[in-house]
């Protein structure tokens, strides 16, 4: 048996426990790598004891997820997809429309690098940058933008090299990745003074570390997939596979990165230090968010998997598994970050009064923390469904069509900037119940009981 047939027996035959374990720990470690990564910039720049740099490293954090966003597309769009015909067994369609991913990554990685380089200024401005902070969000928003095409393959193959039954490889270009830049602040922010130069060059060359890793595995004879010019076309089944699950996906993440925006301007009106707190907020938050994104794009390709071979138990078996392993680890993490959200802020933040608003709003925003596990496993489970309605519905809902509404209600009737911050939490509540129900009715739809194989 090759690599690859071992890789759909898993998928197709191993138990429950191990299918999803198999897949969501690889996944699991590299979202807490992604966390550690995420971190070590603001860590870092932490420890030069100017909280207005932690202020731009903040507010150019929106930006960096919007490129995120763009990887995303290609990554969740593209494993949805390929996920599916690999159940179906078409690895044809499977390994063109993994060179399309590449492909129109790179294109729009490079076309991204020049917009940002030439309008930086403005970009800066927009994101809420004070006339005190700008010259350091400017310098860290150029030179993180020479990193914008790896970032975008090493986001899109993180999750795409998983649809092929490889989650470990997938773990590892990011480990690699992500060390790279950890291990590089601290040379490059406080031992060579650098600052926030430092942090960006350190950003840009992990994430070239991690799509060079990715590339040597893509054409290795361990994958089954393809990135070769022969193989990319736009036919339009592969594209509108592709971007029918990854365009939501996307819009996620730029709702996302547009919110954090949105808050950054709201805090702003508190100042700049009430800015880096939320931002420091935020990192805590990611301790629990990253692992519990984790489970869920982790299961993904298992669940499209059986979608696609109308294996409906088996699917079942594995999305129930998954619910009640993100559940425990959602109430886990909670605690955790609750508990010790004050030394964890801290050993970022020193300045007392952006102290006193990161602790503040860390210990709101983990109160989203129960429910964003059930949150995370159902988004993915629509996904791998290629249902693109519900997957849209609940991408514009979380962080626009409920966020928004909420944001503007709290900072109309309090004039306080922890509740500013409870819209989050709100929010996250009313996303996971309406994530759940959306399920229900595209599972019905999508999967019924007469076109299924009963094999578990």
């Amino acid at each position: 048996m090759n690599v690859n047939e071992k890789s759909i027996t898993l998928f197709r035959d191993a138990p429950v426990s191990k299918a999803v374990f198999s897949n969501i720990i690889p996944s699991i470690i590299s979202m807490l790598m992604v966390m550690f990564y995420n971190l070590a910039d603001t860590v870092f720049i932490g420890q030069t004891k100017n909280a207005l740099m932690v202020t731009a490293v903040s507010l150019a954090t929106p930006v960096f997820l919007l490129f995120m966003a763009i990887g995303m597309l290609f990554g969740i769009g593209g494993t949805s997809f390929i996920s599916r015909r690999l159940g179906e067994g078409d690895y044809h369609t499977a390994r063109r429309a993994s060179s399309f991913c590449f492909w129109g990554g790179i294109a729009i990685g490079i076309i991204s690098l020049i917009g940002i380089i030439i309008f930086a200024e403005p970009v800066a401005r927009s994101v809420g940058a004070s006339d005190d902070s700008l010259e350091f969000t400017r310098q860290y928003l150029t030179i993180v933008a020479f990193g914008i095409p790896f970032l975008i393959l090493s986001s899109a193959f993180s999750n795409i090299i998983r649809a092929e039954g490889h989650p470990k490889i997938a773990m590892t270009g990011m480990i690699v990745g992500n060390l790279v830049n950890i291990l590089l602040d601290p040379v490059m922010i406080l031992m060579f003074g650098w600052n926030v130069a430092g942090a960006a060059i350190a950003t840009v060359l992990g994430n070239v570390v991690s799509a060079v890793f990715y590339l040597i595995h893509l054409i290795s004879k361990k994958s089954m997939l393809s990135i070769h010019p022969k193989h990319f076309t736009l036919n339009r089944t592969i594209s509108l596979g592709v971007f029918a699950i990854g365009i939501p996906a996307a819009l996620n993440s730029v709702l996302m990165s547009t919110s954090n925006i949105v808050i950054n301007n709201v805090m702003s009106d508190y100042g700049d230090m009430a800015v880096a707190g939320l931002g420091v907020a935020m990192k805590v938050n990611t301790i629990a968010v990253m692992l519990l994104i984790g489970i869920g794009t982790g299961i993904q390709p298992v669940l499209g998997f059986c979608f696609g071979a109308r294996m409906r138990e088996r699917y079942l078996a594995v999305l129930r598994f998954t619910l009640i392993v993100a559940f425990i680890t959602s109430v886990v993490m909670t605690f955790v970050c609750y508990t010790f959200a004050g030394p964890l802020v801290r050993f970022i933040l020193e300045e007392p009064n952006a102290y006193s608003y990161g602790f503040t709003f860390s210990r709101v925003y983990i109160l989203s923390g129960p429910v964003l596990g059930i949150l995370f496993v159902m988004i993915n489970a629509i996904q791998s469904t290629g249902a693109t309605i519900p997957s849209l519905i609940l991408s514009i809902s979380r962080q626009g069509l409920i966020y928004y509404p909420v944001l503007i209600i709290f900072t109309h009737l309090f004039d306080s900037a922890k509740m500013a911050a409870m819209s989050q939490p709100v929010t996250d509540y009313a996303a996971a119940a309406l994530s759940v129900i959306l399920f229900i009715l595209t599972f019905r739809k999508y999967f019924p009981k007469n076109k299924v194989s009963q094999k578990i």
